[in-house]
């Protein structure tokens, strides 16, 4: 009987399956199963105060096991959705090995623009740590240094006090106000940019609010996979 061939390693099939980013006591990894179900029983049990709804699509409102699967389903959808062309890499954040939020990264035709997105949400209950602002470091740094972007953008409800402080206190600059509706009223939604010169400039003129040394652990295959080369 012929021997049955090792299957491949995962992240030879999907390399961002062997993604790593740390800083100190801060990590950024790819969403495996294992670690998606640890973050969707994260989020059952709150990620903003219930008066509040700091996202463009209400995940969080609903029974503690519809916000779970809600996770589950979105995470599921992006991955299956990542080409070169639009993609969004959905990566865990640990905080000293524990699982305690979501950080997410990507853009559509990405080896052109040179442009990146990026979103987030922090367990409630790890609030007002500086997780926030650090783990957004962290992304910025994956972005500009790891995948080469020239431009870094993100966007927030005038009201979500936390992430707007948190571009703020990055360096990024104010690039626009739409007015949307949220939940049935119309709220202000502000766009921000942080150029790559910003980025640089900001890193020393702030290095306490950035990373110190980052390590990469299968980037160079992400790269390829996403045509950043």
């Amino acid at each position: 009987m012929d021997a049955v061939p090792p299957r491949p390693a995962q992240s030879v099939l999907w390399p961002p399956a062997g993604l790593r980013v740390r800083a100190a006591d801060l990590e950024l990894r790819y969403l495996d199963d294992e670690l998606l179900h640890q973050l969707a029983a994260l989020a059952s049990r709150g990620v903003h105060a219930p008066e509040a709804m700091p996202f463009m699509v209400p995940w969080t409102r609903g029974t503690p096991e519809e916000v779970a699967r809600s996770v589950l389903r979105y995470q599921w959808q992006a991955r299956a959705q990542m080409s070169p062309d639009a993609w969004g890499l959905e990566l865990a954040v640990l905080h000293r090995g524990t699982p305690v939020g979501i950080q997410a990264v990507g853009g559509k035709d990405v080896p052109t623009t040179r442009v990146l997105g990026t979103g987030s949400w922090l367990g409630r209950e790890l609030h007002g740590q500086g997780i926030g602002t650090r783990m957004r470091a962290l992304v910025l740094h994956l972005a500009f240094d790891g995948f080469g972007a020239d431009v870094a953008r993100t966007e927030a409800w005038v009201d979500n006090a936390a992430s707007n402080g948190v571009s703020r206190r990055l360096g990024y600059r104010e690039n626009g106000c739409s007015r949307e509706v949220r939940e049935g009223a119309a709220v202000e939604h502000r766009a921000y940019r942080l150029d790559r010169a910003d980025w640089e400039a900001h890193r020393v003129a702030h290095p306490e609010l950035h990373p110190g040394e980052v390590t990469y652990e299968g980037l160079d295959a992400v790269r390829d996979f996403l045509h950043l080369t």
